[in-house]
C-alpha cells in the first residue's frame, strides 16, 4: 500500500505540484525552489524530501548545490501520476505561470558556493 499512498499524499500539496511542474526540463536546487516559491529553506527541502520519498524526484550532488530532478525512472504508479501532472501542467494557468516565474531564475545569482 505504500507504493500507492505516498505518491498521492505527495501529489495533495499545492507547493508540490509546483515543484513538479518547475522541474520539467530542468534541475533545480533549493534556492532555486525557494525563490519561485517563497518558501523557507527548510519548508522546500521537506518538500523535496516528500517527492524524493514518493519515488517523483531524484537529488545529485553537483558542487556546493543537491539538484533535483524528475526521476527518469520512476515505479509505475508514479510514472503515470507524473504523466496526469505534465498534461494538467499543459493548460493549467498555474502551471504556466510557475514556469514563467522558474525561466528567470538563476543559481549562480541566488545561492551562496
Amino acid at each position: 500500500m505504500r507504493e500507492i499512498l505516498a505518491p498521492t499524499k505527495a501529489l495533495a500539496d499545492e507547493s508540490r505540484l509546483k515543484i513538479l511542474w518547475m522541474l520539467e526540463g530542468r534541475r533545480r536546487c533549493v534556492c532555486e525552489i525557494q525563490a519561485v516559491l517563497g518558501l523557507a529553506q527548510s519548508t522546500v527541502s521537506r518538500h523535496m524530501q516528500v517527492l524524493e520519498d514518493a519515488g517523483f524526484v531524484v537529488a545529485e550532488r553537483n558542487g556546493p548545490w543537491k539538484d533535483y530532478r524528475l526521476n527518469p525512472a520512476p515505479p509505475p504508479f508514479v510514472q503515470g501520476l507524473l504523466a496526469q501532472v505534465r498534461m494538467a501542467g499543459e493548460t493549467h494557468p498555474v502551471a504556466r505561470e510557475v514556469r514563467e516565474q522558474a525561466a528567470g531564475v538563476s543559481r549562480e545569482n541566488l545561492c551562496a558556493a
